[in-house]
């Protein structure tokens, strides 16, 4: 997980989105001028670099709220003091110290439409957009800060085997549009319930990707013919 999502849907289609994952009642922000809203890791102390609108659970009762794409950080004032010395935009050993706590009852999804990914071979970088023919539901766990701010970061798993021609090293956690599902991920149930555990242990994806190599995730001019990732099979049990 290289660190860029995009969430590029209008209103409409978000709303019947929402409705199909069993969550009509959230509200989303869109900007006024109805373009790309792109979202990267606070890189640098900038806490304003948030995911927006990332689903949560809080009292019992389903929200969105803005967080910033890091997880460690400190309150300071009214704002986040970000650690960018502890890398943390990614959860990825979910045992250690860090994210054993918010595995088990702080998980949260992020909406985006694509995601930017890398790989490097022969000391030479290439960058892709990873764009989903659905939207993509991505796991994730937050914090909540005494002043009322938030914190997350994207899981990660290992290397999903069909998608290591674009990243070798990990995956983002990805979530089926299936509300059952969704609602258990959101719960408090344990990150050792079996339908979570199994999904954590393999990744999958779950909608057609087009994977399509780029200059740069903002602009997503191709610099190579697109390839489609189908999706895998995926059937949910108790």
């Amino acid at each position: 997980m290289c660190g860029y999502l995009r969430r590029h849907i209008g209103p409409k289609d978000l709303k019947e989105f929402l409705k199909l994952i069993g969550m009509p009642q959230l509200e989303f922000k869109f900007p006024d001028d109805g373009n790309a809203q792109h979202f990267r890791p606070a890189f640098g102390n900038t806490p304003q670099n948030q995911i927006k609108d990332l689903i949560i659970r809080e009292d019992g009762q389903l929200r969105t709220v803005d967080a910033t794409w890091w997880y460690v950080c400190k309150q300071q004032g009214e704002t986040l003091w970000v650690n960018n010395r502890v890398p943390s935009l990614n959860a990825r050993n979910l045992h250690l110290d860090t994210w054993k706590d918010a595995i088990e009852c702080r998980r949260g999804i992020a909406i985006s439409t694509a995601v930017g990914e890398a790989i490097e071979r022969d000391g030479k970088k290439t960058q892709f957009f990873v764009a989903g023919e659905k939207p993509l539901l991505l796991g994730c766990v937050y914090r909540k800060f005494p002043n009322g701010c938030y914190s997350c970061a994207v899981i990660t798993r290992d290397a999903h085997p069909r998608f290591t021609d674009y990243h070798d090293d990990a995956f983002p956690l990805m979530l089926p549009h299936d509300p059952n599902f969704l609602d258990l991920w959101l719960s408090d149930a344990s990150s050792k319930h079996p339908v979570i555990a199994a999904l954590l242990d393999q990744p999958k994806i779950f909608t057609k990707l087009t994977v399509t190599s780029v200059k740069t995730y903002k602009d997503a001019v191709p610099t190579g013919v697109p390839t489609v990732v189908p999706p895998d099979d995926w059937l949910i049990s108790a």
